[in-house]
Order: C-alpha cells, then structure tokens, then sequence
C-alpha cells in the first residue's frame, strides 16, 4: 500500500486553485465532475502521487453520498481526508469488511478514468482514517500532467494511533499520527525551494 492522494476542500474550485497557486506556487489542472457524489475536482498531479483540489457542486447529491458528505464537511483550503492505493482492493476489503465499489468520471482529454473504492463512509466517520482505492482504467492523476516539482513530505495526523496501525497494517507511508481532536494536522509538501506547510 502507498499514499495515493491528499484531498484539500474548498468552496469554490477556480477560487481554490488560485489561492493554492499563489500561496504556495502549484499549479492544478482540470478533472472533472463525479457522478452520484455531488463533488468535482482539479488536479496537483505529483507524480506517483497527487493534491486533489475538492469541492461540492451539487448539494443534494453531496448529502446523500458519502463521500460528497465528507467533503462538504471541510473547511476551505484545509485538508480533508487521504486514500491509500493498493493493487488488492479485495484483500483490504476483506481483512476490513469493507465494500468496495467501482467509479469513474470522464478526463478532459476525452478518456474516461476508472476505479474502485472502499472505507469512505469509514472514513468520513473516524477521521484520520484514509479510504483505499485501486485505479483500474485511464491515467493515474498523478501523471496526467508534467508533475509540480514536489512531493509529499508528511502528513500529520491527529487521532488514534492503534486505531489506523489497525485500519492500515504495515506500511512505509510518509504519516504520522499525535493525539488529538480527530483529522488531519498538516500536509508538508517537499520542493525546489524547500517545505511547505498546508493545515497548521
């Protein structure tokens, strides 16, 4: 399993993407609109790993979906949640008793970009806990572009620490965990031009 991507919620995508471009010098792209979720979403692609830029755009459909209620949830420019992609989903899933399912939404080049998910609804319940995500079709966000010259240093969180050591088994992954009002404390962003901080 590896760190996939960090969702950062906000009220407004182009707004957002201004703001994250001037205040920290990263650029986004274009995603797209997420059916039966009520989210849509703009891209810091990083590589092997990406900043989603997240926000609701239908109400109605954001509160009945979970992962649209765990955006909603978030406060603006601040990170909301993370997943953690893994090449097994069953597996996790099972270990879990999780349900996993599938999901797409159509890439600004005409192709259509495909995966399956499980834990959201955990995860929106019991913050810091990450979902999990196998991509199955398309371009990984991460490279859909010329990736920003950055990386994900860390992400601190705040919460249970035999709780995620539960949730996410053994791993290598750039997190730690301090006690807490449950969520997420910091991202850190390593660059050219040293770290940055996005949530302290």
């Amino acid at each position: 399993m590896e760190l996939d991507h960090v969702l950062i919620a906000v009220s407004d995508l182009a707004a957002g993407a201004r703001e994250l471009e001037e205040r920290y010098g990263l650029a986004s792209i274009e995603g797209g609109r997420h059916r039966g979720w009520g989210t849509a979403n703009r891209i810091v692609p990083l590589g092997e790993t990406y900043l989603e830029l997240i926000a609701v755009v239908d109400r109605r459909e954001a509160a009945a979906s979970e992962f649209g209620s765990l955006v909603a949830a978030g406060e603006h420019g601040r990170p909301v949640g993370w997943a953690v992609r893994t090449d097994d989903l069953d597996a996790v899933a099972e270990r879990l008793g999780l349900t996993a399912s599938a999901n797409s939404r159509a890439q600004p080049d005409g192709g259509t970009l495909s995966w399956r998910v499980a834990g959201i609804g955990e995860a929106a319940a019991e913050p810091p806990l990450p979902f999990f995500v196998e991509w199955t079709g398309g371009t990984h966000p991460g490279r859909s572009a010329e990736p920003r010259p950055a990386r994900i240093a860390q992400l601190a969180l705040r919460g249970d620490p035999n709780r995620l050591g539960e949730w996410l088994g053994d791993h290598e992954m750039p997190v730690t965990i301090e006690p807490g009002p449950p969520g997420i404390a910091e991202l850190a962003l390593a660059g050219p031009e040293g770290e940055v901080s996005i949530g302290r």
